[in-house]
């Protein structure tokens, strides 16, 4: 089937490969998103999850739940590559790129059906440089590789393997500012959205955030996520005395996150590896100024001093000046909000939709070349 206009998906078939919510997360958020807006341009969208549900004992096993998870999962992927045009699959490092990427690649492959993936996450760097054999062993395989930034794209190129920009998508429907500012008598309100993981440090942002309430007593944090370190970062927070001021909320969903970006004053974002964060993204469409690390792909979609503060990794004292230098200069703040509402613009549905419908397009060109 051959479609031509930029971004007709009208009748298109595409099995949608990758993790649903919940729990809620970037690429589960994504795959969810996506799946919906492929459904509004008329698409077929069939998905497989990647992270279909099992027995509660068996998923406190993650050897044994990988394996519980892997003879049904194959035999959905065979079953739905036979009413498919395409294959999008949702890719990331590790073992996630191991029990499902590949399968996926390849049982598609075998039926003649072509493969996109959508590679993401920050550490793909590291994971290349152990794997880049068996990686690429089954990416010769795939029709198209698309990732989200550039930094994904030339970390790609130097491992030999070509890919083009297809950026996440922002809701800017659900994820805007409030309608009018929140006046209240409370301090700033500082807003964390990572998990609870060592990648993300967010200790460093406890850490900050205990400079920030020196100066400003009446300052709170939020922590939004879940994760191993979850314990020893409450502990840390009871020891730099600022546990009554800081709550844990877990993990939220879309729509429970959007309202809390717009009770926010500033986002931090402390990660030590990053490629596109949604979280940073969602803060700026939501009219929120952001503090990032200076990591991975992060100054690829936000520049330092137009569209946020950006600091070096692992430092409390700079991200805490950064976070005093926007309450106090609230002039300065406005800018950087004006600039990210423009500059998440890019990320529409609107924007990407005609560049994915062209990467489908051409993967089913190339498919049926091969095939002649």
């Amino acid at each position: 089937m051959v479609f031509e206009n930029a971004a007709n998906f009208v009748g298109m078939r595409v099995a949608l490969v990758g993790p649903l919510p919940p729990p809620a997360g970037g690429m589960a958020n994504q795959t969810r998103q996506l799946a919906e807006l492929l459904r509004s341009a008329q698409a077929e969208v069939a998905l497989v999850q990647t992270n279909a549900p099992c027995a509660a004992w068996v998923s406190a096993l993650p050897g044994i739940r990988a394996v519980w998870r892997l003879f049904p999962y194959l035999l959905t992927l065979w079953r739905t590559a036979g009413r498919s045009d395409v294959f999008h699959v949702m890719a990331n490092s590790g073992w996630s790129w191991h029990l499902f990427a590949a399968p996926a690649i390849w049982v598609a492959r075998s039926r003649g059906v072509p493969v996109v993936v959508n590679y993401r996450g920050g550490e793909a760097a590291e994971f290349l440089s152990k794997a880049h054999q068996v990686v690429g062993w089954s990416m010769r395989r795939v029709t198209a590789l698309v990732v989200p930034s550039q930094f994904l794209q030339e970390v790609f190129d130097r491992n030999g393997m070509p890919s083009q920009v297809v950026p996440n998508i922002i809701d800017l429907s659900r994820f805007s500012p409030a309608a009018a500012p929140t006046v209240t008598a409370a301090g700033p309100h500082l807003v964390v959205a990572r998990n609870l993981e060592a990648i993300y440090d967010n200790a460093t942002a406890l850490r900050c955030f205990a400079q920030v309430r020196a100066l400003h007593p009446a300052a709170t944090l939020t922590v939004a996520g879940s994760g191993p370190l979850a314990a020893e970062l409450q502990t840390l927070a009871s020891e730099l005395g600022v546990a009554d001021a800081v709550t844990f909320a877990g993990r939220l969903d879309r729509d429970a996150m959007a309202n809390l970006y717009r009770q926010a004053s500033v986002c931090l974002n402390p990660s030590l590896a990053d490629n596109m964060p949604n979280s940073v993204l969602e803060a700026l469409a939501s009219g929120i100024p952001v503090v990032s690390t200076r990591v991975g792909g992060v100054p690829f979609i936000v520049q330092d001093g137009v569209t946020a503060l950006l600091v070096p990794p692992q430092d409390p004292t700079a991200m805490a000046q950064a976070v005093k230098r926007l309450l106090a200069e609230p002039q300065f703040k406005a800018k950087l909000i004006e600039a990210g509402l423009l500059e998440v613009q890019r990320y529409t549905w609107a924007r990407v939709a005609p560049m994915l419908a062209q990467v489908y397009r051409n993967s089913q060109h190339s498919s049926q070349q091969g095939q002649r």
